[in-house]
C-alpha cells in the first residue's frame, strides 16, 4: 500500500512538472516556427527598413537592448546585492526592516508605474527621452528582486561558519564578503540572472523613457531602440513584414537572455574550479 501511495505521489509530481514546463515548450516552439524564418545575416547586421519596404534588420535594437540592460545591471546589481547582504547580516535593525518592507512593496508595483515615475523625475526634467532613463527604470525593477534573493540565500549559511571565521580573527566585514558571500555566490548569481531575464523583456518602462529609435546609436543620453520596443512596434503595425520581424525579434530576445545566463553560469563554475 505504501509503495502504491509512493508511486502515485511521484506520478503526481511528474505530472505537475510536465504541466509547468509545457507552456515554456509551447512558447519556444511557436517562436521557432514563426520567427526562425526571419533570421538571417542581414537581420542581425542591418538597420530597420522604411515602413512598407521589405528587408532590413534589428541590429540597432539588439545593441540597444544589451546597452540598456547592461547599464541597468551595473546600477541595480551592486545596490540590490549590497542591500540584501545588509538585511541578512543586520536583520534585527530598523533600517533592515524598512528596506525589506520597501523591497516587498516595489516587487508588487506594476512596471508601467515605474516607467511613469522615471518619466516624471528624469525624462520630464531633462526634456528628452534617453536610454539612461530606461536603464534607471529597469534597475528600479531589478533591485528589490536581487535584494530579497540575496537576503534569503545568505540566511541559509550556517551560523557556525560565521563563528568559525570570527574565531580565527576575521573581522565581520571580511567574514561576510569572503566566507558568507562566497558560499552563497551560486544562489546570488541565479537570483541576479532571474532579475536580468525579467527586465530584458520589459516594454512599458522603455516606452516612457528610452522611447525607441530607427537609427543606430550607443549614446545613452539619447533615445535608443530595444528588442521589446521593436517587438511591440512591429507586432502592432499594419504590415505583414513587420509581423514577421516581430516574431524574429522575440526569438532573438529569448536567445540573448539564454546566452547571458549560460555565460554567467560558466563564469561562476570556472571561479569555483580555480579556487578548488
Amino acid at each position: 500500500m505504501r509503495r502504491i501511495a509512493s508511486n502515485f505521489m511521484v506520478g503526481l509530481m511528474l505530472g505537475a512538472v510536465v504541466v509547468a514546463v509545457l507552456p515554456l515548450v509551447f512558447i519556444l516552439g511557436d517562436l521557432l516556427v514563426k520567427g526562425a524564418g526571419s533570421l538571417s545575416w542581414s537581420f542581425f547586421t542591418r538597420l530597420p527598413a522604411p515602413a512598407g519596404q521589405s528587408g532590413g534588420g534589428v541590429a540597432n535594437a539588439i545593441v540597444g537592448t544589451l546597452i540598456i540592460v547592461g547599464v541597468a545591471s551595473l546600477i541595480g546589481l551592486p545596490v540590490g546585492i549590497g542591500a540584501g547582504i545588509f538585511c541578512a547580516e543586520y536583520s534585527g535593525s530598523r533600517l533592515a526592516w524598512l528596506t525589506r518592507f520597501v523591497a516587498d512593496v516595489l516587487n508588487g508595483v506594476p512596471s508601467i508605474v515605474v516607467g511613469v515615475f522615471a518619466w516624471t523625475w528624469i525624462v520630464a526634467r531633462q526634456k528628452h527621452f534617453s536610454a539612461l532613463a530606461g536603464s534607471v527604470a529597469l534597475a528600479m525593477l531589478m533591485i528589490p528582486m536581487v535584494l530579497r534573493t540575496t537576503e534569503e540565500m545568505i540566511k541559509l549559511v550556517p551560523r557556525s561558519l560565521r563563528e568559525a571565521a570570527l574565531a580565527l580573527g576575521y573581522p565581520r566585514w571580511r567574514t561576510t564578503l569572503q566566507i558568507v558571500v562566497r558560499t552563497t555566490l551560486p544562489g546570488i548569481v541565479t537570483g541576479s540572472l532571474l532579475a536580468v531575464a525579467r527586465i530584458a523583456g520589459e516594454t512599458a518602462p522603455l516606452l516612457f523613457t528610452a522611447l525607441g529609435s530607427q537609427f543606430f546609436t550607443t549614446d545613452v543620453t539619447q533615445p535608443m531602440a530595444a528588442l521589446p520596443l521593436t517587438v511591440f512596434t512591429y507586432a502592432t503595425g499594419p504590415y505583414e513584414e513587420w509581423h514577421r520581424f516581430a516574431w524574429g525579434a522575440a526569438l532573438v530576445l529569448i536567445l540573448v537572455v539564454l546566452a547571458l545566463s549560460l555565460l554567467a553560469r560558466l563564469a561562476t563554475r570556472q571561479r569555483f574550479d580555480l579556487n578548488g
